[in-house]
């Protein structure tokens, strides 16, 4: 029975599911929202949270503390200078999860976990190109590179000069000497 167990094993041994938290817990403060398995969301939904409690107190030894969990310097100075002033009078509750259904492979069920604060910041993908935006006028730039992979592509496909071989001398009986004294044995 597992009365009173806390915590998701997830297939892994302790230090590998550390490592892995660690990871998933560094991705989805660089990106305020991340896609994985659901298992892996809660988990990391219970791991994160201490992390960002921590460091709504901004010293030296939270610092280095939540350094040992989060190994990117970057993402470590994007918590204390941008997440944290945004999210740090939230008394707690700093992440959603969102359920997706099932992965189409394997069956896992899916979900992204982000932010709260930040669910509107995530950039929008470009938009699509028409055929009118493909026929508007070119900037000096770009024609100067496609000029440049023309001119590859044409070295490419031009044929290679053959280079002439010198003529192989031949060897005479008089060149060659026998090194061994010995005669050899016959059938051997």
């Amino acid at each position: 029975m597992r009365h009173g167990v806390k915590g998701r094993k997830l297939g892994r041994t302790a230090t590998h599911r550390a490592a892995t938290l660690n990871v998933l817990a560094t991705s989805l403060l660089k990106h305020k929202k991340i896609q994985t398995t659901e298992a892996k969301a809660k988990e990391l939904r219970r791991f994160i949270d201490p992390i960002i409690t921590r460091a709504k107190t901004d010293s030296v030894h939270s610092r280095r503390v939540i350094a040992t969990k989060i190994h990117d310097r970057e993402v470590l100075t994007e918590l204390f200078t941008n997440i944290i002033p945004k999210i740090g009078d939230r008394p707690g509750g700093y992440t959603r999860v969102v359920l997706l259904g099932q992965r189409k492979g394997d069956g896992a069920h899916m979900a992204i976990i982000e932010l709260v604060d930040f669910s509107g910041v995530i950039k929008p993908k470009a938009p699509k190109k028409t055929k009118e935006d493909e026929k508007g006028p070119e900037s000096s730039e770009e024609t100067a590179a496609e000029e440049k992979k023309e001119k590859k592509v044409k070295k490419a496909a031009a044929p290679k000069p053959k280079k002439e071989k010198a003529p192989k001398e031949k060897v005479t009986k008089e060149k060659v000497k026998k090194t061994t004294k010995t005669p050899q044995k016959k059938g051997s």
